[in-house]
């Protein structure tokens, strides 16, 4: 007890402070304790206790209800009740509850989890944000933190988190790192949250306990079984592991001649007796199927095996075929394993999208994403998180807008991208003292040109509501913003090299794999630009089902979203706008330089009703990303357009 009265004070530290710093994320609560809560006891009770405004709530564990962790709010704020069949579906409500919502709600998928892909030395891969939150090099942990961060994710409904890289360390599946994942888990745990692990398949014979990692070898499948053992008996609730099999130099089943449906079925038979699940990536390439078009190689490598797999392995893949763009077209794998249970993994840290140093709100990349893929054909979804240790958390504020909508999207996938940034805002920005003042200078202004006389040259404020309005908008706009003067018209995979931050179209180096050069996904020469996967290059298209096999294959119908993503386009073929290819690609960088130049014109607006540190800090990174979209512009304008010019 002792233990948990010093993490709740700690909590309340960080969570609960004045200063406006963005370490409270969306959860900017005053602390009232006015609120009287009856009923089950729990975080569902103890967070209402702290900030509810209402005077009365009742919280009601109801066996009649479906037991998914949804709820029902019922009442008003002289008396509401929540009711949930599980104490996760009441915490769920409670946070529905201080977001002003009633009614009933039910998660749509069963799995919501974020994928952290931290090193156990502290560095986070992709990560954007500080050194890690759960591994350091001293393996201590910060109780207080993990509990805050466990808030954060139960208030808009994930329940798992995997707690390493993908890329793993065989020392995971050590007792020290074992007994590490324990402490995290128990901190965890009653937020509704249970840990995965990601696990390096190689692990085995990587700690030198047996001579081979072949999954069908008897003393291998017997350490797996130990393994698993050991740690559900320290964790009864371990979810499971994730795993990066034969992909980018990570040992896997094929190493020994096996299949993937070998390799996560070892796995899952070690789980089973435990109710844990393998989920298993298919971001394969360059293995078996060296050579092909890369985005075809999952598909590939998975579709002969498709339903070998256990009914406890999960096959998770990334939203489109190649790796994270800014846009490109979902991935076909989802059509075609119809046997296998799957997951979607998206990216919420912005390695191909300005890292933290750019206003990207990806949620309608998502929502686009679910336009194609269909809900009911996954089981649940995984975020690779843009979390650390930085003050604010993600890096810049409005990344926290991403971990924010994934954890909405995960709970609801027909939530629009207009629906969960205005829930965002208003919890993360909404300021009513500042607004107050800033509605009341808007007044005094308007005095003083009355009486000082219109000649007066003075900023004019603009109203609240309107900024309001001109935020939403621009969170709304800012991934296509992205995509323009980034790689419009389906360009993709023309970053520098290695951190991916910045253009770098000429990009080759003869000691890389193929598919890491920039030159091979654009393929510009004299005649054009772009990547033929029709059936008169790589035939990717055919792996599409109808009628988007036929709508992309087709120069003329192929959308020109994804024109350069599936054709080599004439620099003078004419496009819908009347323009040709590239004095619309000329057109769609300038328009993206545009959006940053207008988004930052809007912060100055908001800046009365902007804490100052934050807005300070945002307007910091919008100069930043204007820089970065310019340099985007004219890297990638001189370099194609000198492919343009040969022709003419």
């Amino acid at each position: 007890m002792k233990r948990l009265f010093f993490i709740m004070i700690g909590l309340l530290t960080i969570l609960c402070t004045k200063a406006e710093d963005g370490s409270r994320l969306w959860l900017r609560y005053d602390t009232l304790r006015t609120a009287q809560v009856t009923g089950t006891e729990g975080k569902a009770s103890e967070v209402l206790k702290l900030y509810y405004d209402g005077k009365q709530v009742t919280l009601n564990l109801d066996a009649t209800m479906p037991a998914n962790d949804g709820y029902t709010i019922s009442g008003d704020k002289e008396k509401a009740t929540i009711s949930a069949r599980t104490e996760a579906g009441l915490l769920y409500g409670a946070f529905a509850l201080l977001r002003g919502e009633t009614g009933s709600s039910s998660p749509y998928f069963s799995l919501r989890l974020l994928n952290h892909w931290d090193n156990l030395d502290g560095s986070i891969e992709r990560g954007y944000a500080g050194e890690s939150i759960f591994w350091n090099e001293k393996l201590e942990i910060d109780p207080a933190k993990i509990e805050a961060y466990a808030m954060a994710n139960a208030s808009i409904g994930i329940n798992g988190t995997v707690l390493n890289n993908v890329n793993a360390s065989p020392k995971m599946l050590t007792p020290v790192y074992i007994n590490k994942v324990k402490e995290i888990a128990d901190i965890l745990r009653p937020w509704g949250i249970r840990v995965y692990i990601s696990v390096n398949f190689g692990s085995p014979k990587a700690l030198g306990e047996v001579e081979t990692a072949d999954p069908l070898n008897k003393k291998v499948r017997r350490w797996w079984k130990k393994k698993a053992d050991e740690i559900y008996k320290l964790i009864p609730d371990f979810g499971g592991f994730l795993v990066k099999a034969n992909s980018e130099g990570q040992p896997g089943p094929f190493d020994y001649d096996r299949t993937h449906a070998d390799g996560a079925n070892m796995l899952a038979d070690a789980l089973k007796p435990h109710g844990g699940i393998v989920m298993w990536r298919s971001f394969v390439y360059g293995a078996k199927h060296k050579g092909e078009d890369r985005v075809m190689q999952a598909v590939s490598e998975f579709k002969p095996h498709d339903g070998e797999f256990r009914d406890n392995v999960i096959l998770q893949s990334k939203n489109g075929p190649l790796d994270f763009q800014p846009r490109e077209p979902y991935a076909p794998i989802f059509d075609q394993m119809t046997k296998t249970t799957q997951m979607a993994e998206l990216q919420i840290t912005q390695e191909y999208l300005g890292h933290s140093q750019q206003l990207v709100f990806l949620a309608p990349m998502w929502e686009e994403f679910f336009t194609y893929v269909a809900p009911s054909k996954l089981k649940g979804i995984a975020g690779v998180a843009n979390i650390g240790l930085d003050t604010n958390w993600c890096g810049h504020h409005f990344a926290q807008a991403n971990w924010y909508a994934f954890g909405r999207l995960a709970w609801n996938p027909k939530m629009t991208s207009k629906e969960i940034a205005e829930e965002w805002l208003k919890q993360t920005f909404e300021n009513e003292e500042l607004k107050v003042k800033g509605e009341e200078s808007k007044g005094n202004e308007r005095r003083f040109r009355k009486e000082n006389g219109s000649q007066q040259r003075r900023q004019r404020r603009v109203p609240y509501s309107t900024v309001y309005a001109s935020l939403l908008d621009m969170m709304l706009r800012s991934r296509e913003a992205c995509v323009d003067y980034m790689m419009p018209l389906g360009l993709h995979h023309i970053f520098k090299f290695d951190h991916h931050y910045g253009p770098e179209p000429d990009g080759f180096k003869a000691n890389y794999p193929l598919e890491w050069c920039p030159v091979y996904y654009h393929k510009a020469d004299e005649q054009g630009v772009g990547f033929d996967r029709s059936t008169k290059g790589s035939g990717a298209t055919q792996q599409y089902p109808e009628p988007y096999r036929t709508l992309y294959n087709s120069l003329e119908t192929c959308p020109e979203e994804f024109i350069l993503w599936f054709h080599h386009v004439p620099w003078d073929y004419k496009m819908k706008s009347g323009r040709t290819l590239i004095d619309e690609m000329d057109f769609r960088y300038q328009r993206g330089v545009n959006e940053v130049i207008d988004f930052i014109a809007t912060w100055q607006q908001a800046k009365p009703y902007i804490d100052p540190q934050r807005w300070q800090e945002v307007n910091d990174k919008l100069t930043t990303q204007l820089v970065d979209a310019r340099e985007w512009q004219q890297v990638c304008t001189k370099y194609f357009g000198s492919f343009a010019r040969q022709k003419k």
